[in-house]
């Protein structure tokens, strides 16, 4: 009989899991593997022999650490390059690998592995794809991102060996090539170099392989599974359309990065970049647009660039990348549909359009919640850290700590991870704010407050309640 009972309760304990697991909502399962391999990656940096050259990090600063891997942005407290060894590295890479590629598509593909069927639960999770391109197998997609990421790391890691090792040996520049490949594909920002990228300024085809990267990681696996089958159907002289969504990712990245890197180039030539040739100048102006965009490489100090370029740094931070990918921030095509709508309102159309199509009001809506809710967070975040680590400085003598603060919050809220040397400074509750807000721009503020609400509240149907109008402006 005590068996029979033992038995009854342990059935009833997993019925009960079961039964939890079941009404988490995708948000909630998206927000929870993060947290999990945050928690995996902070107990791994304490509890992992080997990982130091010399002193461990405390427990704030492993958790500061491991979240920067997780949520790919690459504010960093310690050194990379002087105070991890090899296997402290590869144990970042494993985390800046993970958090890049998503905790969910490593289980999609565990599934499809296993040869089991998508769960309605898991095909939540990646329904988006097929509402800006239906034509888009977002199962086949699923899998393409694998071979995406490991085909393009790997070639990025070849071209790097390629440049490093005549001139820094090839054993030696084997484990940097690997790592700043898949560092910079993820858009992660940490480096095995004591100045990141500073003391490549001078090498083109370093420069240049590292930002293709970026770019290739930022531009979202939607978009290049639509250039794959567009590539396809040339090569078979057949039509196809690229949606929408991807022709707005690829415009609007071409023109900030472009635009970018010439605004940067007029405002640093005289100044981090003076004493460049005209065409490493090109280069690098290049290459300070394309890291602000959620990258985190640095080539030049920006405690010593311009208030203009950390200001222009600051704006490209905050668009970042473009949906689906390993990037950050509010998002090209987000950008891209605010300047849209504001161009129709100036022109008196109530409709947003562009080449033959009209965005969906929802659509609309959602990106100006999404912006205004994003600002709301940098400017309450920039508050905190002003108050707390420049509490009782006089203006006069803060050394332009606003700045330091507004640069900060904004690279960590968008995945960057460039700094103005303010990072290892920060007292326990900064690192705390940092880390909320590196954790919030990764996992993204719609899928954070979808895991927080617990219940619909909005009434069923389409019930509604009587309009009253708001005087405004």
């Amino acid at each position: 009989m005590r068996h029979r009972r033992n038995f009854g309760w342990e059935f009833e304990v997993t019925r009960e899991r079961i039964s939890l697991w079941r009404r988490l909502s995708p948000s909630q399962l998206f927000v929870g593997s993060f947290v999990l391999l945050i928690a995996v990656g902070t107990v791994g940096l304490k509890t992992i022999p080997g990982l130091y050259v010399d002193q461990p990090l405390s427990w704030i600063d492993a958790l500061f650490t491991a979240t920067s891997a997780s949520c790919v942005t690459g504010l960093t407290v310690a050194d990379t390059a002087k105070d991890f060894t090899p296997a402290g590295q590869a144990w970042l890479l494993a985390l800046i690998q993970c958090g890049g590629l998503g905790i969910i598509t490593f289980t999609t593909l565990l599934t499809f592995a296993l040869g089991r069927r998508l769960s309605l639960r898991h095909e939540a999770l990646t329904a988006s794809a097929t509402e800006v391109a239906p034509h888009v197998d977002y199962r086949r997609l699923a899998r393409d991102i694998l071979w995406f990421t490991f085909a393009i790391e790997l070639t990025g890691a070849a071209l790097l060996l390629v440049d490093w090792g005549p001139r820094l040996g090839w054993r030696a520049s084997l484990w940097p090539s690997f790592f700043h490949s898949i560092s910079a594909f993820c858009n992660a920002g940490f480096s095995t170099f004591p100045l990141s990228m500073g003391g490549e300024e001078s090498s083109a085809m370093s420069l240049t392989v590292i930002m293709g990267l970026i770019i290739a990681g930022g531009l979202g696996f939607l978009t290049m599974e639509e250039l794959t089958m567009w590539g396809r159907a040339r090569r078979r002289r057949r039509p196809f359309r690229i949606s929408l969504h991807s022709r707005l990712v690829l415009i609007t990245t071409a023109i900030l990065v472009v635009g970018g890197g010439l605004v940067a180039l007029y405002l640093e030539w005289g100044v981090t970049l003076k004493d460049m040739p005209p065409g490493s100048k090109f280069v690098n102006a290049m290459f300070i647009s394309v890291t602000a965009r959620t990258a985190g490489f640095t080539n030049i100090d920006y405690a010593r660039a311009t208030d203009a370029t950390n200001f222009l740094t600051v704006i490209l931070m905050s668009i970042g990348g473009s949906p689906g990918s390993t990037a950050g921030g509010l998002k090209t095509t987000t950008t891209a549909l605010l300047v849209l709508m504001a161009w129709s309102r100036v022109g008196g159309t109530k409709l947003v359009s562009i080449w033959g199509r009209s965005i969906p009001r929802e659509t609309m809506q959602r990106a100006m919640g999404l912006a205004v809710a994003t600002l709301a967070i940098v400017i309450l975040s920039v508050f905190a850290l002003v108050a707390i680590e420049g509490s009782g400085v006089p203006h006069e003598e803060s050394g332009g700590g606003f700045m330091k603060y507004l640069f900060e919050a904004t690279s960590a809220l968008n995945t960057v991870g460039l700094t103005m040397g303010v990072t290892p400074g920060l007292s326990n509750s900064g690192k705390l704010i940092a880390i909320l807000l590196m954790f919030i721009g990764r996992v993204g503020l719609p899928t954070t407050a979808g895991a927080f609400l617990l219940a619909e509240r909005t009434p069923a149907g389409d019930f509604r309640y009587a309009y009253e109008d708001v005087a405004v402006g």
